[in-house]
């Protein structure tokens, strides 16, 4: 579908921090037109996205070659989300805690801020409301997280996400996903 629909590679490559700080290549279905210049973070109403990637985005399908991203190490199914290395201060006390860990498809911040796009788009200035927003959340949640981390809480963070993935319009809303979500 990506392929058919706007000429380009299917898939979407991009440098992410990983555990220790180490760069690795993350992988994802292409969801914007190809060879597009603009910011490294993407609005909900950004043009660069086709059509067929609003599609992806919204069952969050352009995320399955991640699977790739596992099976190679460079990131589990649950943990902390990488990063792109523009917003990752390596002397940060929060960054370096979080990069102990392998970084992974799910976690309970991105359920949270599933619909992160949508908070972008109503943003002015997209940078700084990422940067001063949500960044500041994210590292609070990533920390929480890794403070709870267990095999049973991984287990249901992993089942949380797939009805969320199965069923969007039941998805919790952010103020009602808690980030003590396993009590």
């Amino acid at each position: 579908m990506v392929w058919t629909t706007s000429p380009g590679q299917i898939f979407f490559r991009q440098k992410r921090i990983g555990r220790g700080g180490e760069p690795f290549t993350l992988y994802k279905f292409r969801t914007m037109y190809d060879k597009t210049k603009g910011l490294r973070i993407t609005a909900s109403t950004d043009r660069r996205i086709t059509p067929v990637g609003y599609f992806l985005r919204r069952y969050k399908l352009d995320e399955l070659p991640q699977l790739f991203n596992v099976l190679r190490g460079d990131m589990a199914i649950a943990g902390p989300r990488p990063e792109v290395p523009e917003f990752v201060d390596l002397h940060d006390p929060s960054w370096i805690e979080i990069l102990k860990a392998r970084p992974g498809i799910t976690d309970p911040v991105t359920l949270q801020l599933r619909n992160e796009e949508v908070c972008l788009a109503q943003a002015e200035d997209k940078i700084k409301f990422y940067r001063e927003v949500i960044q500041p959340f994210k590292l609070r949640g990533y920390l929480k997280y890794l403070e709870d981390k267990s095999v049973a809480n991984d287990c249901k963070l992993i089942l949380l996400t797939a009805k969320t993935i199965l069923l969007p319009q039941a998805a919790p809303k952010a103020e009602d996903i808690r980030l003590s979500y396993l009590d």
